[in-house]
C-alpha cells in the first residue's frame, strides 16, 4: 500500500514560511484586540482581517462545520472555544488559536494572553500558568532540534511541566491534556504524525530533515479531565480550573530547526535552551 511521506522537500519547507508568518500576524492582531470590554467575536475579526490582508485564507474555516478564523478559549475553556458575544473581563486568561493557508500550504499557532487590568493574586497565578505552558512548548521545540524520534518531544514537554511543581492556585500538579495533541502540518492543517505532550511507550516517527510539526501543549491549573460543551466544540475543564494553550509550527531541515510561526524563527524562545534556530536555505 502506498503511504504518503510525512517529510517535506526543501522547496516545500520554504513554501511554508509565508503561511507561518501570516499566522503569526493574525495572532499579533488578536493580541492588540484583547482588551476588557471587547467581545471574542471582535478578536476573531481582527485576526481574520490580518489574514485576508496578506492574501491568505483562514484554514480553520475549511474545517467542516466551523465558521470562524480562530478558536478563542477563556478561563476554564482550554481549546476550541467559539468566538461570539462573550465580553472579555480584566484578568481573564484567553487562548487564541489561529491558522492561515497560503498558496496551498498551512500555518497553525496559538498563544495565551491575560486581559489587562486584573486583580492580584489571580492575575499572577494565570500569568504563571501561561508561562509554564509556553515554556513547555519551547522545551518541546528545543528537543526537536536533537530528537531522534517524536516521542522525545513529548517527554521534554512533560519533564518541563513536572519540574515547575504544583500550581500556586490549586496546589495540584499542572494537568496535561491527554486527548488533544499536536500534529504534522503541510498541505493540510492537520496531518500525521500525532505529537503527544507527554511521555509514551511508543517512540514515534523518526525526527529528520523535512519533518514539520505543530507542537502544542494544552495545560490546566488543576485536573486534566475535560468535557466538550453543548456547542460540540469548546473543551473545558471539569473542575473549572484555568487552561492555557501555546503552539508553533516548526520545521526540521538539514541545517537545524526553524519556527515557521515566529518572526524570529524562534530565537528568543529557544535561547534559554541553548538552541539557535537556522533559517531555511
Amino acid at each position: 500500500m502506498f503511504r504518503k511521506s510525512i517529510y517535506k522537500t526543501p522547496a516545500q519547507l520554504r513554501a511554508m514560511v509565508e503561511p507561518g508568518l501570516i499566522t503569526a500576524a493574525s495572532l499579533d492582531a488578536a493580541e492588540a484586540a484583547i482588551v476588557a470590554g471587547a467581545t471574542t467575536a471582535a478578536v476573531d475579526a481582527a485576526a481574520s482581517e490580518a489574514i485576508v490582508a496578506r492574501g491568505a485564507e483562514s484554514n480553520f474555516k475549511l474545517v467542516r462545520g466551523y465558521h470562524h478564523t480562530t478558536c478563542i478559549s477563556v478561563n476554564e475553556q482550554v481549546v476550541h472555544g467559539i468566538p461570539g458575544s462573550r465580553v472579555l473581563e480584566p484578568g481573564d486568561i484567553v487562548s487564541v488559536d489561529s491558522g492561515a493557508q497560503f498558496q496551498g500550504w498551512n500555518g497553525d499557532s496559538a498563544r495565551t494572553f491575560i486581559v489587562p487590568g486584573g486583580a492580584e493574586p489571580l492575575l499572577s497565578v494565570r500569568a504563571e500558568l501561561s508561562r509554564v505552558t509556553e515554556g513547555s512548548m519551547w522545551a518541546g521545540i528545543a528537543a526537536m532540534a536533537s530528537a531522534s524520534h517524536i516521542g522525545d518531544i513529548g517527554a521534554a514537554i512533560q519533564d518541563y511541566i513536572e519540574a515547575q511543581g504544583p500550581s500556586s492556585l490549586s496546589g495540584q500538579p499542572y494537568g496535561i491534556l491527554r486527548e488533544y495533541v499536536g500534529h504534522g502540518i503541510g498541505r493540510k492543517m492537520h496531518e500525521a504524525p500525532s505529537v503527544f505532550n507527554y511521555r509514551t511507550p511508543d517512540a514515534g516517527a523518526a525526527v529528520k530533515p523535512g519533518l514539520v510539526l505543530a507542537i502544542e501543549p494544552m495545560v490546566t491549573a488543576g485536573s486534566e479531565e475535560t468535557l466538550v460543551e453543548d456547542d460540540e466544540w469548546t473543551v473545558s475543564t471539569i473542575d473549572d480550573s484555568d487552561g492555557s494553550h501555546w503552539e508553533h509550527s516548526v520545521a526540521r531541515h538539514e541545517g537545524g530547526i526553524w519556527v515557521l510561526t515566529a518572526a524570529d524563527g524562534g530565537a528568543a524562545g529557544l535561547a534559554p535552551f541553548g538552541v539557535v534556530p537556522v533559517p531555511l536555505a
